[in-house]
C-alpha cells in the first residue's frame, strides 16, 4: 500500500504523488498571536506533526513552513485592552506558542515567516490581481472580486447563495458599504485613527487576513506546493480565499492536496470560550497531565474526526501512557539494560529483512495503518502489542526476578518499539535519570532518532548531512557502526 490522504479538494482519499519525487513541500496555517494556545491547536499541531515525522521516517526530504500571524483585529483588540502594542501582544504570545509546542514535542517548522515581515509580497500580489482585474481599491482598501471567479466555493463545496456569513472572514458595515458585493473580501485595509499602518500603493494600512498565507506560501514555497495544512474550520472563508486570490494571481494551482482536522469538543459541546470550556496547553499541562499523555489522547482519535475531550477520556489515556512508557523505558534503565545485556551496544535501529518474521510484521502493520489516510490509532494498537511482554519484564525486573535468555532477546522488539513510538512523537518520560548519566551525552532515544536521520539522508544520497550527524555524535562521545547488513550500532566511547 502507499500512503493515502483524504483531500478535502476532490473529496476523495487519494494515493499520495508528490510534486517531485522524494520531496514533500507543506504549508501550515499558524496561529493568530493574540492569546495562548489551546487544546485545539494541540490537537492539530500533533497530528500534522505525526504526518510529517512520518513522511519523513518513509525516506522523503520534507519542508515544512507554518507561518505565524501578527497583524490581526483580535491582536489589535487585545493590545487596546492591556494599553500595550502590537509588537508587545505578538512577542509574548509567539514565545508561549513556542514554548507549548516544545512541551508537547512538536518539531520546530523548517520556516516559520511573519506577515509582518513578508510586506512587499504581500503588496506585490495585491498590485497583481488589480492589475489583473480580479481585485479593485475603494477609498484606501482593496478588495477581492468574488463573482470573476467562476469556480469559487470549489474547496468548501459552497454555492455564493450559501456564502454571505462570513464571506470575508472578519467584517464590518463600513467594509460592506465599500464593495461591489457582498461576497467580496479584502485584501488590503486602510489604516484607522489610532492603529498601526503600513505604506502601500493604496494607502497606509494593513493587509487582510487570508492574502498573507497566500503572499507567504508564494514567498516560501512557490506557486504550488504538495499540502496545504489546517483546521476544518479554515475550509471557509480562510482556505476558500486562499485558493481564489493565489490561483488567480499565479494562474496555478495552491496545493494538490488539502488537509483538514476535526474540532474539539469538551463534554459533547464544541470548545469555546463563551462556553467557558476552554482550555489552555498549557494550564492542561500545569494541572499534571503529561506531554505524552495528551498526545496518545489526541493520536487515538482519527484526524478528520471530532475529538470528544473529558476527563474520563485524558484519565484513559494516561492510564495507556503509563504502561507504554514503562516498556518504552524497560531500556534507558540502566540497572535493567545492563541486567539484560543491553547496556554496551544497542542494535540497528532497523532489523535486518528476516531478522524476525513477527518484528517485520508489526512494522508492516504500523505503515499500513498510516498509509491509511495517517490512522493513528490503528499505529498505537501495534506499539500497544509490541510493549505487551516488555512491560511484563519491566515488572518482573522490578520486583527482582532474573533475567531469561527469552527476555534478553527482546532487545530487538524494544528497539523497534522505540522507533515506532518516535514516528508518532512518543518518546519516554524517566524521572530517574540521574544527573550525572543525563550530563553523560544523549540519551538512548536521542542517538536513535538521529540514527534514523542519518540513514534518511544517506538513502536521499545527502551525504554531507549524513556525515554532520556522525560527526556530531562522535563529539557527543557517541561512535557509529556501520554493519555489512545496512544495519547500525552504537556504543558510547
Amino acid at each position: 500500500m502507499t500512503l493515502r490522504l483524504t483531500n478535502t479538494l476532490t473529496k476523495r482519499t487519494e494515493p499520495f504523488q508528490p510534486r517531485v519525487p522524494g520531496e514533500v513541500s507543506i504549508y501550515c496555517c499558524g496561529v493568530t498571536v493574540y492569546d495562548l494556545c489551546h487544546l485545539g491547536h494541540a490537537r492539530s499541531y500533533i497530528v500534522w506533526d505525526v504526518l510529517r515525522r512520518y513522511l519523513i521516517w518513509r525516506g522523503y526530504r520534507v519542508t515544512f513552513v507554518q507561518n505565524i500571524t501578527d497583524i490581526d483585529d483580535k491582536i489589535l483588540r487585545r493590545a487596546a485592552e492591556e494599553g500595550s502594542s502590537m509588537e508587545v501582544v505578538s512577542e509574548r504570545n509567539i514565545t508561549a506558542f513556542r514554548d507549548d509546542m516544545d512541551s508537547l514535542n512538536i518539531l520546530p517548522p523548517d520556516r516559520v515567516p511573519r506577515a509582518t515581515r513578508c510586506l512587499d509580497g504581500i503588496r506585490a500580489m495585491i498590485a497583481e490581481l488589480e492589475a489583473s482585474g480580479a481585485a479593485y481599491s475603494a477609498d484606501g482598501d482593496v478588495y477581492f472580486a468574488v463573482m470573476g471567479q467562476p469556480d469559487y466555493g470549489k474547496l468548501s463545496g459552497r454555492s455564493l447563495s450559501d456564502q454571505q456569513d462570513g464571506a470575508s472572514g472578519r467584517l464590518n458595515s463600513d467594509e460592506e458599504s465599500r464593495k461591489r458585493h457582498p461576497f467580496d473580501f479584502a485584501l488590503w485595509k486602510g489604516a484607522k485613527p489610532g492603529e498601526p499602518s503600513f505604506p502601500s500603493p493604496w494607502g497606509p494600512g494593513r493587509p487582510g487576513w487570508h492574502i498573507e498565507c497566500s503572499a507567504m506560501v508564494r514567498q516560501e514555497l512557490g506557486t504550488t506546493i504538495d499540502i496545504h495544512l489546517g483546521g476544518s474550520d479554515l475550509i471557509f472563508p480562510h482556505h476558500e480565499n486562499e485558493i481564489a486570490q493565489s490561483e488567480a494571481a499565479n494562474g496555478e494551482p495552491l496545493a494538490r492536496y488539502w488537509l483538514h482536522n476535526g474540532m474539539v469538543n469538551v463534554d459533547g459541546e464544541k470548545m469555546s470560550k463563551s462556553l467557558g470550556n476552554f482550555t489552555t496547553i498549557r494550564a492542561l499541562l500545569a494541572s499534571g497531565v503529561s506531554a505524552m499523555t495528551l498526545r496518545l489522547f489526541v493520536l487515538q482519535a482519527h484526524y478528520r474526526k471530532p475529538l470528544d475531550f473529558s476527563r474520563e477520556a485524558l484519565d484513559a489515556a494516561a492510564t495507556g501512557w503509563h504502561g507504554l512508557n514503562e516498556a518504552l523505558g524497560l531500556g534507558l534503565n540502566t540497572t535493567f539494560s545492563a541486567a539484560l545485556g543491553w547496556a554496551d551496544v544497542a542494535a540497528a535501529t532497523q532489523p535486518a529483512p528476516g531478522h524476525d518474521a513477527g518484528l517485520e510484521t508489526s512494522r508492516q502493520g504500523f505503515i499500513d495503518a498510516l498509509d491509511d489516510d495517517l490512522n493513528t490509532s490503528a499505529a498505537l494498537a501495534v506499539l500497544f502489542e509490541l510493549a505487551r511482554p516488555l512491560r511484563a519484564l519491566a515488572r518482573r525486573l522490578e520486583r527482582g526476578a532474573e533475567a531469561s535468555g527469552e527476555d534478553r532477546a527482546l532487545h530487538a522488539r524494544w528497539l523497534l518499539l522505540q522507533e515506532l513510538s518516535g514516528v508518532l512523537g512518543l518518546e519516554p518520560e524517566i524521572s530517574s535519570r540521574s544527573e550525572a548519566e543525563a550530563g553523560a551525552g544523549p540519551a538512548p532515544a536521542q542517538i536513535l532518532a538521529l540514527i534514523s536521520e542519518r540513514l534518511a539522508a544517506r538513502q536521499q544520497k545527502r551525504y554531507p548531512e549524513a556525515d554532520a550527524i556522525r560527526d556530531r555524535l562522535r563529539s557527543e562521545g557517541i561512535e557509529l557502526i556501520d554493519r555489512p547488513d545496512g544495519t547500525t550500532e552504537w556504543i558510547r566511547r
